[in-house]
């Protein structure tokens, strides 16, 4: 199959995928949030029979796993910043159910426009970015500053609202249902996700909503710079590759010295390089996809067809 045959299944959706496969940055995310779910309602359980209330439960339990509303406690577990935004408690399964419908809605799209390497880190962008603005919201505002000492903050919501944002400013024009006159824009989908996720927390207060729009902000930014050539998800999944490779057994040893030592001499000559056939058909694809995504999105062999049909003078 040549590279032009590859690029089409590139462009080609991809409607299936199975639960097994390594590479679904969705799937992990969403399992990871269930089982945080299916673990914290087992705890609560035990503290039931255990004959504990919800006070010690959450005493013991959850402060640890929510960020606080006062920098003296985040100093303490300083953790939570992470952990917060993968932590349902037992009693907020209708929270759960709904988070994961938008995820999978969202994060379904935005992995096949982007792939699977960025998902995971406009979702922790998006906790990192909503966890600050909660914890900063009751300084900034004296309205806010009662609240310090009882005030945390937990749930999928600012990640989930990160992936929704990024998906959408990736793709404002992306409609779904499109067999119903011309389909229903994706923004029109966003919105009615944010009437609801802000109609959930209206009677929390304004520092749940004030880390919603900055887990919303998160996901915005990141697709910002990202049309800039600037891909914030890069050094998140280098440190993850070089984490999960530290300890393994099975990596496989570098191979760059063998080469350098056994490779044939070429007496100068240049090695062989593969040069694609360029139509003009191909070279309008890549312009579709770059108006489409973005010059950033392109890979090395369709930036070098555009480079040589610029040479040609066939641009």
């Amino acid at each position: 199959m040549g590279e032009a045959d590859r690029y089409h299944e590139y462009k080609k959706p991809k409607n299936r995928f199975g639960l097994g496969d390594d590479s679904n940055a969705l799937v992990a995310l969403f399992a990871i949030n269930v089982i945080f779910f299916v673990l914290m309602m087992v705890i609560q359980v035990g503290f039931y029979y255990a004959q504990r209330n919800t006070a010690d439960y959450n005493n013991e339990v959850v402060r640890w796993l929510s960020v606080p509303a006062n920098f003296t406690s985040f100093s303490e577990r300083p953790w939570t910043i992470f952990t917060y935004v993968f932590t349902d408690t037992g009693g907020e399964i209708i929270r759960l159910i709904s988070n994961m419908i938008w995820l999978w809605a969202f994060g379904y799209l935005l992995q096949q426009m982007a792939g699977n390497d960025k998902l995971i880190p406009i979702y922790i962008y998006g906790g990192l970015t909503g966890g600050l603005f909660f914890l900063l919201s009751h300084y900034i505002f004296p309205s806010l500053a009662a609240a310090r000492q009882s005030s945390a903050l937990l749930g999928a919501n600012t990640g989930v609202l990160a992936v929704a944002m990024a998906t959408t400013t990736l793709s404002p024009d992306h409609r779904f249902f499109t067999q119903i006159r011309n389909g229903i824009p994706i923004w029109v989908l966003m919105s009615i996700y944010i009437l609801i996720d802000f109609a959930g927390i209206a009677s929390d207060g304004a520092a749940y909503s004030i880390s919603h729009l900055g887990g919303a902000l998160a996901g915005f930014l990141f697709i910002v710079f990202l049309r800039k050539g600037k891909d914030g998800s890069v050094w998140m999944n280098n440190f993850y590759f070089w984490l999960t490779n530290l300890f393994n057994p099975y990596k496989k040893p570098s191979k760059e010295k063998i080469k350098d030592t056994h490779f044939y001499e070429t007496g100068g000559r240049k090695p062989f390089h593969k040069t694609s056939h360029i139509t003009q058909q191909r070279v309008d694809e890549i312009l579709d996809k770059i108006n489409q995504k973005g010059y950033h999105f392109l890979t090395e062999e369709e930036k070098q067809i555009l480079k040589k049909a610029a040479e040609e003078e066939n641009l």
